[in-house]
C-alpha cells in the first residue's frame, strides 16, 4: 500500500514530525545531442507524445558502460545551505536517451569533526520536494542528528524544481467537482470525463516525462546521488512514501545501506485493492477517533448532542444533495471538499479542533474553513496556483501500480473498500486516471525485501490515518532484517511523536542501535 488515488482525489502522504514558493520552474529535461526534440521516449504501451518544448543541450560525457558519471558542484544558497544540480539519465536502462536535471540541497553537519556521513532523506508524497527536509531541517531532526550528519535532499524528478510534471493550471474542477460516490444520472460519466481531461493535460504538457517517473527511477537516482556525494554508503530516513522509496533503494541498492528509517511505513507489496483498502480503513479509524474525542467533549465546536458522527453523516448527505456556494469562481462545497478538509485535520490531532470548527461552520452554511483545510492540504497558494504535488502524485502513482483497468468493474471494487470504510472510503474505487495513464512500466516493480542491506528500522504508529500501523508490520516482515518500532498515537509518522520515538530512532542512526524487537513507544 503506497497511497491512494480517488478517481482524481489523492491522499498524500507526508511528514507530520517535529522534534526541537508556488511558482513552478520550468522542465528541465535534456535528449541526448543526437536528438533535436522532435520525437517522444514511448514505452510499448505508451502512445506516442508531443515532444518537450525545451533546448536541445549536448549530453555529458559518458563513461564506457554509457552512464554519465554523476557530479555535483556545490554553491551556497541561504540559511547555511548548499544548492547543487545532479544530472541523471532520464533512463537509467538506456542513457542514450537525454537526462533529468534533479535539484538537490545539503545542510552540513554542523559538527564536522564528529561527523558520521550523510542522511539522504524523503517527506513523502509521491509528489513532495524533497528539499522540504532539508530547508526545514530544525523542526523534524535533533541536534544530534544535525551536528553528526549532512542532511541531504532532493526533489525526485516530476517534483519541485526537477523537471516538475504539469498538467493543468487550475486543480480545482478536477479535485472538487464531481461527486465521489455517484449515484444520479451523469454522475459516473462525469467522473470519468474528468479524469480523461487531466491525463490528456498531463500527455500534453509533460508527455515524453512521464515513462520515466517510477519509484524505481528515483531509487536509481539515489545511487547516482550517492556517487555525486563521493560516499560508498548512505544513511536514509524516509516518511510515508519515503518508506517506499528507501525500501526500493534498499533493495535496488543493498551494499550502500548504512542505515535505513521507513517511519509512517507503506507497503506496496501487499497489491492495489489490498492497500486502498487499508488505507481506507485507517482513515476511517482515524475519523472515528476524532468523533470519539468531540463527543467526550461537550465545549466541542461540533459536539452536536454527543453524536457529531451522526452529524457529519447529515452534512456529508447535505452536500451532496445541494452543494453551498463556494468562494468567488470557486466550485461549489460538495462532497469531496468535505473528505479533503477531513483528511486533511485527522493527519495529526493538534488539527482536530480546527476540522471540529469547520464542520459546524459548514453546517451553518459557511464553508470558509472547510476551503482553508483544503487549500492547505492539496497545496493551493492564496493566488489561486497550486504546487506540482498533486499532478506529481497522480503520474508517480500511476506508472508505479496502475491498478484495475476496466470501469465495468469500478463501482463494485468501490463499494467492496467503502464496506471497510463507510465515511471515508467513498470514491476509491473508481480508478479512472490511472486506468487511462498514458505510460506503462517495462516490468513490475521488485518486490520489496532489502536483502543484504543488513538491519531496516520501520516505524509504524499505532492511529495513523495515511499509512496503518498494519502495512508497516507487514513491511517490517517482508524485509530480509526489518526491525519494527512501534509508536502509540494518533498520528502520521511517528518520529518526534515522543521521547521514546525520537531517542530510538536517533540511537539507530548513530549507534547503529537496533531497539528491540517488540518495542513499543508510548
Amino acid at each position: 500500500m503506497r497511497r491512494t488515488a480517488i478517481s482524481v482525489l489523492a491522499v498524500l502522504g507526508l511528514a507530520v514530525t517535529s522534534c526541537a514558493g508556488s511558482d513552478r520552474p520550468e522542465l528541465s529535461v535534456r535528449p541526448p545531442a543526437s536528438e533535436v526534440a522532435t520525437t517522444s521516449p514511448t514505452t510499448s504501451d505508451a502512445p506516442s507524445t508531443t515532444a518537450l518544448a525545451t533546448t536541445t543541450t549536448v549530453a555529458t560525457t559518458t563513461t564506457v558502460a554509457g552512464t554519465p558519471e554523476p557530479t555535483l558542484a556545490w554553491q551556497g544558497c541561504g540559511e547555511g545551505l548548499e544548492c547543487g544540480t545532479l544530472t541523471v539519465p532520464l533512463d537509467h536502462a538506456d542513457p542514450a536517451k537525454g537526462t533529468v536535471d534533479l535539484f538537490v540541497q545539503r545542510r552540513p553537519a554542523r559538527d564536522q569533526d564528529r561527523r558520521l556521513g550523510t542522511l539522504v532523506v524523503n517527506p513523502g508524497g509521491p509528489g513532495v520536494a524533497g528539499t522540504t527536509l532539508v530547508e526545514q531541517a530544525s523542526f523534524y531532526f535533533t541536534d544530534e542528528l544535525r551536528d553528526r550528519f549532512d542532511i541531504v535532499g532532493w526533489d525526485p524528478r516530476g517534483t519541485g524544481r526537477s523537471a516538475p510534471v504539469d498538467c493543468v493550471d487550475d486543480l480545482d474542477p478536477f479535485l472538487l467537482s464531481t461527486d465521489p460516490t455517484p449515484d444520479a444520472p451523469g454522475e459516473l460519466e462525469q467522473l470519468a470525463a474528468v479524469d480523461t481531461v487531466l491525463v490528456s493535460g498531463c500527455s500534453a504538457r509533460s508527455g515524453p516525462l512521464l515513462p520515466y517517473l517510477s519509484t524505481q527511477a528515483s531509487a536509481q537516482d539515489m545511487d547516482s546521488l550517492r556517487r555525486a556525494l563521493g560516499e560508498e554508503q548512505l544513511s536514509y530516513f524516509g516518511f510515508s512514501y519515503g518508506s517506499e522509496l528507501g525500501a526500493t533503494w534498499a533493495t535496488t541498492f543493498p551494499d550502500t545501506v548504512r542505515a535505513a528509517v521507513l517511519d509512517g511505513a507503506a507497503n506496496p507489496n501487499e497489491g492495489w485493492e489490498a492497500g486502498q483498502t487499508a488505507q481506507a480503513a485507517a482513515l476511517e479509524r482515524g475519523f472515528l477517533a476524532a468523533m470519539q474525542s468531540c463527543a467526550a467533549d461537550p465545549g466541542c465546536p461540533f459536539y452536536s448532542d454527543g453524536n457529531p458522527v451522526a452529524a457529519y453523516e447529515a452534512l456529508a448527505a447535505a452536500l451532496d444533495a445541494a452543494p453551498l456556494p463556494g468562494p468567488s469562481a470557486r466550485p461549489q462545497a460538495g462532497p469531496r471538499l468535505l473528505f479533503y478538509a477531513t483528511v486533511a485535520a485527522l493527519r495529526d490531532t493538534s488539527r482536530w479542533n480546527d476540522l471540529y470548527r469547520a464542520l459546524a461552520d459548514a453546517r451553518d452554511g459557511n464553508v470558509e474553513r472547510l476551503y482553508a483545510l483544503y487549500d492547505g492540504y492539496v497545496r493551493r497558494a492564496p493566488d489561486g496556483t497550486f504546487s506540482n504535488a498533486i499532478e506529481a502524485f497522480v503520474a508517480i502513482s500511476c506508472l508505479d501500480d496502475p491498478g484495475p483497468s476496466d470501469p465495468a468493474g469500478f463501482p463494485e471494487l468501490d463499494a467492496r473498500i467503502r464496506r471497510a470504510a463507510p465515511h471515508m472510503g467513498v470514491g476509491f474505487g473508481y480508478n479512472y486516471a490511472c486506468a487511462q495513464w498514458p505510460a506503462r512500466l517495462g516490468s513490475a516493480p521488485p518486490r520489496l525485501t532489502a536483502a543484504g542491506a543488513g538491519p531496516v528500522l520501520v516505524v509504524g504508529t499505532t492511529g495513523d490515518p495515511i499509512t496503518p500501523i498494519e502495512t508497516a508490520r507487514t513491511l517490517a516482515d517482508d524485509l530480509e532484517e526489518g526491525a519494527l518500532l512501534t509508536v502509540d498515537g494518533f498520528r502520521h509518522t511517528g518520529y518526534g511523536l515522543n521521547r521514546c520515538s525520537t531517542d530510538l530512532v536517533d540511537r539507530y542512526l548513530v549507534d547503529l542501535t537496533v531497539p528491540a524487537e517488540g518495542t513499543v513507544c508510548s
